[in-house]
C-alpha cells in the first residue's frame, strides 16, 4: 500500500466567533488522493509551528476571505484594502519559513501564493480594478467552481506540463476569486501563468531541488470537473510522498541541516 503523507493546512480565523474554520474542499480533495491533511491553527508561536512541521510531509497554503498587510511588502493601505487579520499573516509566513528550511513541498493558492510571493521579497497589486489598466474580471462571484477565464502559460514550466489534450480542446480557463495579485515575483520564483490582462496566475520555484507552486486560481473547487485541476493534486501528493520517502529514517534536526 503506498505511502498516505501528512500535509498541513493553515486555517482562518472568523473574527465574530473567535473560530478557526476552513473550507472543506481542500481536506477532500488532498484525501481523495491519497494524502491525509491536518489543519494547523493560526497560532504565530515559533515551537508549536516547528513541532507541528516536524511531522509533515507538504503544506497547503489555502486561500482567504482577507489581505495581507502590505506592510510586509512596503507600502501603505490602498483605499481599497480588504481586512487584514495579523494572526493569519504571521502564520502563514512562518510556515512558509520552516518548509523553506525543510525544502517541504508547498501548494500555494489564492491567498496562498500572494503570501508565498512576498514572504520571498515580492510584491502584490493591491486591487485589480484600480491598478491594473483594462483588467478582466477576477471576482467572478457564484457558481464559485465555474472556469471564467483563460489563461496563457509559459511552455518550460511545471504548471504548462499538467496540461491535458482534454483541457486544451475544453479551452482550458480556471475560476477566480480574488482582487489582489503578484506584482513584482519574489527571490527564486517565477512567474509561470498569466490571465489575458496580464495578471499573474502562477508562480514557480525556480530551484531544482524544490516542489513549490503557487497559483492564483482554486483548483480544490474544480478537480472533480478538469483533468487540469486533478493533475495539481496529483503531482502534489506525489511529491509529498516523495519528500516523505527520501527522508525516512532522518531525524528532523538531520532534515533540517541537510535542507539549510
Amino acid at each position: 500500500m503506498e505511502y498516505s503523507p501528512k500535509i498541513g493546512l493553515t486555517m482562518r480565523l472568523e473574527l465574530e466567533t473567535r473560530r478557526f474554520y476552513l473550507g472543506r474542499d481542500y481536506c477532500e480533495a488532498l484525501q481523495h488522493f491519497g494524502a491525509i491533511p491536518f489543519h494547523i491553527g493560526l497560532i504565530p508561536v515559533e515551537k508549536y509551528i516547528s513541532e507541528a512541521l516536524k511531522n509533515l510531509d507538504g503544506i497547503l497554503l489555502p486561500g482567504s476571505d482577507t489581505d495581507i498587510d502590505p506592510f510586509y511588502f512596503g507600502e501603505e493601505p490602498h483605499a481599497k484594502l480588504k481586512k487584514v487579520i495579523p494572526e493569519k499573516d504571521q502564520t502563514d509566513l512562518m510556515v512558509l519559513d520552516y518548509a523553506e528550511k525543510l525544502k517541504i513541498p508547498v501548494l500555494a493558492i489564492c491567498f496562498g501564493a500572494q503570501a508565498l510571493n512576498v514572504h520571498r521579497g515580492g510584491t502584490l497589486i493591491q486591487d485589480i480594478e484600480t491598478q491594473v489598466e483594462n483588467f478582466i474580471r477576477h471576482e467572478q462571484g457564484k457558481p464559485l467552481e465555474r472556469n471564467s477565464h483563460s489563461l496563457i502559460f509559459e511552455k518550460e514550466s511545471k504548471i504548462m506540463g499538467l496540461i491535458t489534450t482534454k483541457d486544451v480542446n475544453n479551452n482550458l480557463r480556471v475560476n477566480s476569486h480574488h482582487h489582489q495579485s503578484i506584482k513584482s515575483v519574489g527571490k527564486n520564483l517565477r512567474a509561470t501563468a498569466w490571465a489575458k490582462d496580464s495578471v499573474i496566475e502562477c508562480i514557480e520555484d525556480t530551484r531544482n531541488d524544490r516542489f513549490v507552486i503557487g497559483v492564483q486560481w482554486h483548483p480544490e473547487l474544480s478537480w472533480k470537473t478538469d483533468s487540469f485541476s486533478e493533475n495539481i493534486f496529483k503531482v502534489f501528493v506525489k511529491e509529498c510522498r516523495n519528500y516523505a520517502e527520501s527522508n525516512k529514517g532522518k531525524t528532523w534536526e538531520e532534515t533540517s541541516t541537510t535542507a539549510g
